[in-house]
């Protein structure tokens, strides 16, 4: 943990820049410093800022996502001609053939523009009639739901159901919802402190607009504060337990 004074250390002075921006409403750079301030903070082991960087993050990714939202509507896109150009503020879903990693492409090109956008990705219809929901970043966060309607299985179309219509906004927001909460849950409750802050670290970049994943990221680091690093490896999704 970093023991220079609050005037004296950098960490401080991103907080105090991302908090400034909140207040006059400039949240994209607010996201920016606070994301930034959250990295290095990391790297010190400085859990207790981390904590604190945590809301006004959260603050700055609730403000855009909610102008996103006010839009009211939710674009269809399945391939790069279906963006409109230049980029408009809304809600954006992704579907095949595009992938997962478009969704964050798409993201991360609105957010530089300062264009306020929600953004999701929707896989193949399964064989049980679902939608698999992606977030992508360093790991990927799936999770299944119904789709805005019933839809018949089409085995000749990439998409397993050709579906082309509206998509209703309160479904897209469950959708968000259902990726965070998913990413929660698949870390295990009894990781060591410090592999779970990293762990939800990388589930926010994955899912990036879920209150929840915040929320769960600041209690994290708040429990990682004073305890010592953990020995060995962080378990992987990887690991076989069944091997030698």
């Amino acid at each position: 943990m970093s023991d220079k004074p609050a005037a004296e250390n950098p960490i401080d002075r991103m907080m105090e820049r991302a908090s400034n921006a909140l207040t006059e409403t400039h949240y994209f750079e607010a996201r920016r410093d606070a994301r930034l301030a959250l990295r290095r903070a990391r790297a010190a082991c400085d859990f207790d800022r981390m904590a604190r960087i945590c809301p006004p993050l959260l603050e700055a990714a609730r403000q855009i996502r909610q102008q996103a939202e006010a839009t009211g509507e939710v674009l269809l896109v399945s391939n790069p001609a279906d963006v409109p150009r230049p980029l408009r503020a809304g809600c954006y879903l992704i579907q095949p053939p595009m992938i997962g990693a478009d969704a964050r492409v798409l993201r991360d090109a609105a957010f530089k523009a300062k264009t306020p956008v929600s953004v999701l990705a929707r896989e193949p219809l399964t064989k049980r009639g679902l939608w698999p929901i992606v977030g992508v970043g360093e790991i990927s966060v799936r999770v299944q739901i119904e789709p805005p309607v019933p839809l018949e299985r089409v085995d000749g179309h990439i998409t397993k159901d050709g579906f082309d219509g509206d998509v209703p906004l309160p479904w897209f927001q469950r959708a968000g919802e259902a990726l965070g909460d998913a990413a929660i849950a698949r870390i295990p409750d009894d990781l060591h402190p410090h592999w779970r802050v990293d762990e939800l670290l990388e589930a926010l970049e994955a899912v990036p607009e879920h209150e929840g994943l915040h929320t769960a990221l600041a209690e994290a680091c708040r429990a990682a504060v004073g305890t010592p690093e953990p020995g060995g490896r962080r378990p992987s999704p990887l690991d076989n337990p069944f091997s030698f």
